[in-house]
């Protein structure tokens, strides 16, 4: 601890001096105003990541993303301080989530109010997110979370992440996700899958919004109203929005590696080091105790 709460402090400092990113400028098109959003955020300490809830609130704002869910593994608590603290703070629209981690599948949840038994099948799950008002998001659907993704789990999905990551270690990835996204009508999401080692809003989605609240967002994602960009320049999502993006003249792609900012690599360096100091200091308590 004498090492560990040092070093998760002077990272905070580090990251509150880091520079903010250039915004993705807030635009109407079509009618709808457009949000820049990331539905795939993990946080400590449930999660293996690098940055807090509240941390993650002002690294999305320090991004530029309006919109966020966080998402950790099996549990809604850390998402709802986050909220608690966007609100707080007038940081961007923060929307409850949790990722369901079950061994056959992977399911992002948005839009909850309490956490969804990891145990059921695709379709239970997604019934559940549903009853709760939520939307279900097939997390990097890759070839080996296919079977889980049967005909009545697929008969409600909400969406499916088509830009992820992941896409970019391979590129028989990238086809794996394009194909499961083209198996029906589904939402398009763009997401970072954020644990540490890479940044928010790395994979961003584009949410078409008639009124910019949680209630706004979470309707949007039901009726599709979504783009995404990948590196190229190739767009997925409506295609009615898609060629309304195209008259605009565009949106940012997703995946561009950022400017390299020393105090943020300084902070996300102390964070790691404080939170391995962690680990490794809680497994010698226990080994003393034990």
């Amino acid at each position: 601890m004498r090492v560990t709460v040092p070093l998760l402090f002077l990272a905070m400092i580090a990251g509150y001096v880091a520079k903010p990113v250039p915004s993705f400028s807030p635009t109407v098109i079509g009618g709808y105003s457009v949000l820049a959003g990331d539905f795939h955020i993990h946080m400590f300490p449930f999660d293996a990541s690098t940055l807090s809830p509240w941390d993650a609130v002002i690294e999305a704002r320090r991004r530029g993303l309006e919109v966020i869910a966080l998402t950790g593994h099996n549990n809604v608590w850390t998402a709802k301080v986050g909220r608690w603290f966007s609100r707080l703070t007038g940081g961007p629209i923060v929307l409850v989530g949790e990722e369901i981690i079950s061994p056959p599948y992977d399911l992002i949840a948005v839009g909850l109010d309490h956490g969804v038994d990891w145990r059921g099948a695709v379709a239970q799950s997604v019934a559940e997110i549903h009853r709760q008002g939520g939307v279900a998001i097939a997390a990097h659907p890759l070839r080996s979370y296919w079977p889980a993704f049967d005909a009545a789990g697929m008969a409600s999905l909400d969406g499916a992440e088509v830009l992820h990551p992941t896409r970019w270690l391979d590129s028989s990835f990238a086809v794996e996700l394009e194909q499961f996204f083209g198996r029906k009508p589904l939402t398009a999401i763009g997401s970072s899958d954020f644990h540490g080692l890479s940044y928010i809003g790395f994979s961003r989605t584009y949410v078409f919004v008639r009124e910019k609240t949680e209630k706004g967002v979470l309707q949007a994602l039901r009726q599709h109203r979504t783009v995404v960009v990948d590196r190229d320049g190739r767009m997925f999502g409506d295609a009615s929005l898609i060629d309304l993006v195209n008259s605009y003249g565009g949106l940012p792609k997703s995946g561009q590696l950022p400017e390299l900012d020393a105090w943020a690599t300084l902070s996300r360096c102390l964070a790691l080091a404080g939170m391995l100091g962690g680990v490794f200091f809680g497994f010698r308590a226990c080994s003393r105790v034990l």
